[in-house]
């Protein structure tokens, strides 16, 4: 559920910001040959930078968990009666009674100390730890799908409905992101999409208008 809504989200990132500048460029020139080339600049642009900050992101997280998972190999092997002791008194914490709480430790601790100590104590399991290199992939995927709505919105119609026809196509992705979102957190639907539209309208007419201005002022 994580990455579809991590997936989700990045969408809506390629969308609007697609969206932005294809439409600040046809407020200057609805000539295809400029708005392919600012579509396609900006979606690899900002696939690999949705992908770079991702990986980094990710790579430190996997560093800090990877520097607890040591940690917490050390101290069981340097202090194994003050971590079973530790081991005991979380799951007291959890609501067992402390003779049963050191029984679970003690059978845990005979099983697999290090397992038994980073899901209680730390949340981690080292099965499950970050994946830097996943999650820059799907999070160029997640802006390149998201990006092509736009960039195509764009292209196809005719010159004098390609701004009008992006936007409405724009505005019907951000409703529908916007609604899929608050599903998958379980919160309300309208304010989530409402956000998304109010947002995603503004930053059209503010590169619209920037592209008219600049358009104008260059003579396109």
């Amino acid at each position: 559920m994580g990455w579809l809504r991590a997936g989700v989200l990045g969408a809506n990132d390629g969308i609007v910001s697609t969206a932005g500048l294809v439409v600040g460029v046809a407020g200057a020139t609805v000539d295809r040959g400029p708005l392919l080339t600012a579509g396609l600049a900006g979606l690899v642009a900002g696939a690999v930078s949705m992908a770079l900050g991702e990986y980094v992101s990710v790579s430190t997280q996997r560093d800090s968990e990877a520097a607890l998972i040591a940690k917490e190999r050390q101290e069981l092997a340097t202090q194994p009666e003050e971590e079973l002791a530790e081991l005991a008194s979380l799951y007291e914490e959890k609501g067992l009674s402390a003779a049963t709480a050191r029984q679970v430790a003690e059978e845990l601790t005979a099983h697999d100390p290090v397992a038994a100590h980073l899901d209680v104590e730390l949340g981690l399991d080292e099965e499950e730890l970050s994946r830097p290199w996943q999650a820059a992939g799907a999070s160029a995927v997640a802006f390149t799908t998201g990006a092509l709505l736009p960039l195509l919105a764009v292209l196809l119609p005719p010159p004098e409905l390609r701004v009008p026809v992006t936007v409405l196509a724009v505005l019907a992705a951000l409703a529908l992101t916007g609604a899929v979102s608050a599903r998958l957190g379980a919160s309300p639907v309208r304010p989530a999409v409402v956000r998304l539209l109010v947002g995603g309208a503004l930053a059209m007419a503010a590169t619209f208008a920037v592209g008219s201005l600049v358009g104008g002022a260059a003579g396109l």
